[in-house]
């Protein structure tokens, strides 16, 4: 019997009053009950005092010495004061709001007292008291209930669960596997979870359990890969030799070795007749968009149609730009440029060329994959920021072709972790290298009392050279209250008057119009405004090669990667570019983050920093995303059994032993199953 059939109200000691607390929780069946896995362990585990550190956790057994006296403060808070004899040495202890206990701490009486150790003043402060010997009480599991069960209520609920049903828990593991890696069977490694007796338990508890949940999602992502490249099969597209290389030999600049590397997987991808779906990630600067380009260029020149969608119309029309002078030499290529903007005439002639054929490549926002938007034969589709689409913005992309290919491009550098399990069933293309020339920006963490510096160096050697400057804040105005966090409109107002006769000052923000915020973007191109003041709006944005410093208030108040996003708005020409990160928080890890963001330019390095930190769920700041969540793996902690689990994965499903063998059988259905049933982020 399948434990997820069996609703939690079947289990002794479960009426309706509890099943309803359990639901609260997102316990709704037996299997829900006792894969709820405690998130850490108190330990009970006594030890001998002379091996105590000081400020350590510990647990002792000892005989009331001096009776216990209570006193009061802030009306019923109370704390207790008694002192036990632990072999020869006398050991005070203090424990708050235990008052009820007073009467039992007699002399003579034996106690198990846990809490943090002061070896100078040779003092216990306990946060737990027990009357008695509990030696034995080992390790207790604790959950994150949100207030609904005790600890100890809820493992006793798991407990009659296990007695009621564990005989009927089907392990999905193989002999194989498990004697492969000297894994727990499923029955002892749940136990373990919940009733372990020492940390050796514990440990093998999670080996096994957490090899088990991340082998099952690579497998989910393997059996979906394979189902993409060879049961959608797709068309190939063989390009135009002669004209690819006329192309790259008319560009102004060399690719470097990691474009081509990257533009040689792709081009592999287009030429076979199975669907690509990759995913094209690299820094800030990395050259991407050229990438991108050869890759729609060798689709067009194989007859099919290209589509290239950005997140926001002022990217959208850079890339219109750029792609068009690119491809002038080509006048047979037709591009169109669609957006929210385009209306009536315009707009229609766009659909029935689209339609028709007679445009090759279009270019513009989510406008592309609105219901009315029809192309004749669309062969790839290019997402750029891929991560601020969500997945059904991206799905409904994929269905305005016949198998297209899909290339995803991300300026977010992927840790490695989170590439290949959010995004493990695509093809993974990385490049860390930068074009020849870029020099490194130079930056600087600052406080309150260097922002004059920073001003006058702006005035001496940004602005009196014709360059520009942009300065960032988390907030737009003083309506959004966060105690010593600057608004925009408020250091718009400061840095007009420092900069008088000096500088334009432009103030841009979310809340602004959309015609409003495209004015002012093109007044900064043009450099009819010098400094512009904004949020975070312009995190994705047009390319300003003369935009050489870029100084972000309250650095503190950003993730890293989005500091690096920030960061590299500047230094897009051949001019030295600085960041300054103004900051005055004296938290220790606040300082430790932006020194990560001030020694390094690596991308990728400070994404893995900035995941180590925030963790995968907010990594990308959007529950869209698609990271997927695990019941005990945790995919920073456990990459070495993420690889592990990757790797046997991908040796299952590269032969027919996963389709074939009886062994297999069990974990076989429960991949079919849960591909069949789940709402998955993979299609």
């Amino acid at each position: 019997m399948n434990l997820q059939l069996i609703t939690v109200d079947e289990v002794k000691g479960v009426g309706s009053f509890v099943q309803e607390r359990l639901n609260g929780i997102n316990i709704y069946t037996v299997e829900d009950l006792i894969t709820f896995y405690p998130y850490r362990y108190d330990s009970y585990e006594v030890i001998d005092l002379h091996l105590a550190k000081n400020d350590e956790r510990i647990t002792v057994i000892g005989e009331v010495v001096v009776p216990a006296t209570t006193s009061y403060y802030k009306g019923r808070q109370s704390r207790m004061q008694f002192s036990i004899a632990i072999g020869n040495s006398v050991v005070k202890v203090m424990i708050f709001n235990r008052d009820f206990l007073k009467n039992k701490l007699v002399i003579g009486e034996l106690v198990t007292v846990t809490g943090k150790w002061d070896s100078i003043r040779k003092s216990i402060t306990a946060t737990t008291l027990k009357i008695g010997n509990h030696e034995d009480d080992g390790l207790v599991a604790v959950y994150r209930t949100g207030g609904e069960f005790k600890n100890k209520t809820l493992n006793n609920l798991i407990e009659s669960a296990l007695l009621q049903f564990g005989h009927l828990i089907n392990d999905d593991l193989p002999l194989s596997i498990i004697s492969k890696y000297r894994l727990l069977p499923l029955i002892d490694a749940i136990k373990f979870a919940h009733f372990p007796k020492n940390n050796e338990q514990v440990k093998q508890a999670g080996r096994r359990l957490k090899y088990e949940e991340l082998l099952k999602f690579q497998l989910k992502i393997q059996v979906l890969k394979k189902k993409i490249k060879y049961t959608k099969s797709g068309f190939q597209k063989l390009g135009n030799d002669e004209m690819m290389y006329t192309f790259l030999k008319n560009l102004p600049f060399d690719l470097t070795s990691e474009q081509n590397r990257v533009l040689g997987e792709i081009i592999a991808d287009l030429e076979k007749n199975s669907r690509m779906n990759r995913l094209l990630q690299g820094d800030v600067g990395s050259g991407k968009t050229i990438v991108a380009t050869i890759a729609l260029l060798h689709t067009i020149l194989s007859g099919y149609q290209g589509a290239l969608m950005a997140p926001t119309e002022i990217l959208a029309r850079q890339h219109f730009v750029t792609l068009s002078e690119l491809f002038a030499p080509f006048l047979q290529i037709r591009i169109a440029f669609l957006s929210s903007q385009i209306k009536g005439k315009a707009r229609k002639e766009v659909l029935t060329n689209l339609e028709n054929g007679e445009i090759d490549l279009l270019i513009g926002t989510h406008s592309l994959i609105q219901d009315e938007i029809k192309f004749k034969k669309l062969g790839l589709a290019v997402v750029d920021e891929q991560h601020r689409f969500g997945v059904e913005q991206r799905k409904k992309l994929r269905q305005k072709g016949e198998v297209i290919d899909i290339l995803m491009m991300s300026a977010t550098p992927i840790p490695r972790t989170l590439a290949i399990s959010a995004f493990g069933d695509m093809d993974v293309s990385s490049i860390k290298e930068l074009p020849s020339g870029r020099k490194p920006i130079k930056t600087f963490v600052i406080q309150d009392e260097m922002l004059k510096d920073a001003q006058d160096f702006i005035k001496s050697n940004i602005i009196k050279k014709g360059q520009q400057v942009y300065i960032i804040t988390p907030l737009i105005d003083e309506s959004e209250v966060l105690e010593d966090v600057r608004n925009a409109t408020l250091v718009a107002e400061l840095w007009k008057v420092a900069f008088e006769n000096v500088a334009n000052v432009g103030l841009m923000h979310g809340k602004l119009e959309k015609l409003d915020k495209d004015n002012i973007m093109q007044q900064f191109l043009k450099n009819e405004i010098q400094i512009l003041i904004s949020t975070t709006v312009i995190e994705v944005g047009v390319n300003v090669p003369n935009a050489n410093v870029i100084l972000i208030y309250d650095a503190n108040r950003f993730g890293l990667s989005q500091l690096h996003q920030l960061r590299g708005r500047v230094g897009r020409g051949s001019e030295h570019a600085y960041c300054f990160l103004l900051s005055n928080a004296k938290n220790p890890d606040a300082k430790e983050r932006l020194s990560v963001i001030a020694t390094s330019t690596d991308g990728f390095e400070i994404a893995e920093a900035d995941l180590k930190l925030r963790g995968p769920g907010d990594f990308f700041g959007s529950k869209q995303s698609g990271i997927p969540s695990f019941k005990m793996a945790n995919l920073i902690e456990d990459y070495k059994i993420l690889d592990v689990a990757r790797q046997d994965a991908v040796d299952l499903i590269s032969t027919d032993e996963f389709d074939i063998n009886p062994e297999l059988y069990s974990l076989r259905t429960y991949i079919e199953n849960s591909i069949t049933n789940e709402n998955h982020q993979f299609d």
